[in-house]
């Protein structure tokens, strides 16, 4: 008659702690880069929403001057919106348009400044586009967290996105 030797007996079969303690580590490893991949960083969003800022305000001079009619841009805590200027001169939220509706801003994200010809406002931020002659030099920033994003306008038109503050002292998106 065969005796089972210690090391034949099926019983005994199973994972070692070693190794379920790999397969723990290998799991928490692709959990967190699946999770840092999936939520973009405070930069990133910022980015994005400074360059879709940027890109309506060029949207909405351009379309001030195809239509002749101003257009404003306003800014609060929690977003922005576009104002159109009535025959009656008074202003009117545009409504009647997807690219220049009412938006809220991310959490935690705020305008943090806001300049035109190198002056401080007074009041509500405010930014008019005339339909007829050159444009106002201006800058918008952008912050969330410690990152900060500048949009810059200058007289000819071109808006741009720039990392940072942007450019101070009596230089204020002039080139």
């Amino acid at each position: 008659m065969r005796t089972l030797k210690r090391f034949d007996c099926p019983c005994e079969q199973g994972f070692t702690l070693i190794e379920m303690l790999v397969v723990l580590m290998i799991l928490g490893l692709f959990v967190g880069l699946v999770s840092a991949i999936t939520r973009p960083d405070d930069r990133a969003v910022l980015r994005l929403e400074a360059e879709r800022l940027s890109q309506l305000l060029d949207f909405a001079a351009m379309e001030a001057r195809l239509t002749g009619k101003s257009i404003a841009w306003t800014a609060d805590e929690s977003g922005y919106r576009f104002w159109r200027a009535g025959e009656d001169a008074g202003w009117s939220e545009i409504r009647d348009s997807e690219l220049l509706r009412a938006r809220t801003l991310p959490q935690g994200m705020a305008v943090s400044g806001f300049r035109v010809e190198n002056m401080r406002p007074q009041g509500a931020m405010r930014l008019e586009f005339a339909p007829h002659g050159s444009s106002l030099a201006f800058s918008i920033g952008m912050s969330l967290g410690a990152v900060r994003y500048a949009i810059e306008g200058s007289p000819v038109g071109d808006v741009r996105v720039m990392p940072g503050e942007g450019k101070t002292d009596g230089d204020v998106a002039l080139r």
